[in-house]
């Protein structure tokens, strides 16, 4: 999610021939992946657009000095709901962050190989650890007032900033991901440089599995639920912790990792070939993947609904059961994902090539805009499928104009530049 700095629009005649901005003919899983990455900022905002009207939702805001924090998933909660919006959210947050561990894994061997481990790190710090800092230490404050004041005696800003500095935290909303993004690359930054061997040797674990989709699939699973599930059954799947900016949920720091990794190893060999070939078993057979996504969210939400609604502690071979339907239908949701866009998505459109180019941008800034939205109409006599179409169209439009002109700016392109140019080298 990383734009090159001074990039402009495609041309409708690149567009057509389907090379990147510099003029390099792009392969046609560089396309597909681009057309990926705007869809997965598109379902992250609609995925916030909605949190706010669902059914499972209290009947009234949560504090914002209320120990529990709860406000930190549920910024604003409507009186309007809408069931399906639960569905909704519940299986795009089975699979979607994991995807995005794997598709930011995918480039790393290729730009570790050009820029070597100390480069390779430092570029990192830049490019996630600044942005980071400036969206949590400036941007979380400024989302987070209509939050306060939904619940505020005091609505002013002064007793804001009191109640918001006396927190045992500092919020940093969806940015957890950049942070824990980091300490991956920069552990692959350390392998490189201190185990040589390293990148061989995952490429040889995930040689003979590239081109069957089913035994990538049992292999990913398999290393997932060993990374998961203890985790799950020692700490919840749901609970967090949090120490200064830095937010973990503690089921899944090792799962996330897995997801990585396996990126990286699918990377090394070149993308056009075997996993994400555009002709290969993956692409062509989208509706199998389809069909394992689904039997997969209902083996993890049948299990899972159970335990949430029982008022004893679940049984240990339920919350078992439950863990490995997660860890399944994070890797079904994650194959279907790249499946349908394999198979689809392969040619390049104006629109989602700049969607996919400030992605990363709309990303960092879009929390604020969905807050401030939702916000906005709680006293608005509307349908909740109604306001959060108009939540998500304005986030949409906010944090995509606001991303194009960061990226007008010399220091706001070199933060949150496109890799256009290694989407189409790393094959």
């Amino acid at each position: 999610m990383r734009p090159d700095r001074g990039a402009k629009h495609l041309s409708s005649r690149q567009a057509r021939a389907g090379r990147n901005k510099g003029g390099t003919r792009m392969s046609k899983s560089s396309v597909a992946l681009g057309n990926l990455r705007a869809f997965v900022i598109l379902v992250v905002l609609a995925f916030h657009s909605v949190l706010a009207y669902l059914d499972a939702l209290p009947a009234s805001a949560y504090r914002f000095d209320s120990p529990g924090y709860e406000w930190q998933t549920y910024p604003i909660v409507d009186s309007q709901r809408w069931q399906p919006f639960d569905l909704f959210c519940a299986w795009h947050d089975v699979y979607l962050m994991s995807l995005m561990f794997f598709l930011s894994g995918l480039f790393v061997w290729p730009s570790l190989t050009r820029k070597q481990a100390w480069t390779y790190a430092w570029d990192r710090c830049l490019r996630l650890g600044l942005p980071f800092a400036l969206a949590v230490f400036v941007l979380m404050p400024l989302a987070l007032y209509p939050t306060y004041r939904v619940t505020a005696p005091d609505p002013g800003v002064a007793a804001y900033w009191r109640e918001f500095m006396a927190l045992p935290f500092w919020p940093c909303g969806p940015q957890w991901f950049l942070w824990q993004l980091l300490a991956l690359n920069i552990l692959a930054a350390g392998l490189y440089k201190f185990v040589p061997g390293w990148g061989g040797a995952l490429d040889r674990l995930v040689a003979a599995r590239r081109a069957d989709p089913a035994r990538f699939f049992v292999v990913l699973a398999a290393a997932s639920a060993i990374a998961y599930v203890p985790l799950a059954q020692a700490f919840t799947p749901w609970s967090w912790t949090q120490f200064g900016p830095f937010a973990l949920q503690e089921s899944r720091p090792l799962h996330y990792a897995v997801y990585f990794f396996a990126g990286v190893g699918v990377g090394s060999g070149g993308i056009d070939r075997g996993l994400l070939a555009v002709d290969g078993l993956l692409a062509r057979r989208w509706a199998v993947w389809l069909a394992v996504a689904f039997a997969t969210f209902m083996l993890w939400i049948g299990p899972t609904a159970l335990i949430m609604t029982g008022e004893e502690p679940a049984p240990f071979a339920l919350q078992l059961v439950a863990d490995l339907g997660f860890v399944l239908a994070c890797a079904g949701g994650g194959m279907f994902a790249l499946a349908i866009c394999l198979r689809f998505a392969t040619n390049v459109s104006p629109v989602l090539d700049s969607l996919s180019d400030n992605a990363y941008g709309m990303y960092l800034v879009h929390y604020g805009f969905v807050i401030w939205l939702q916000y906005a109409l709680l006293g608005v006599a509307l349908h909740a499928t109604v306001k959060a179409a108009i939540v998500f169209a304005g986030t949409l439009a906010l944090s995509w104009a606001a991303t194009a002109a960061l990226r007008a700016v010399p220091f706001g392109s070199r933060l949150i530049g496109t890799e256009r140019r290694v989407l189409a080298k790393a094959r």
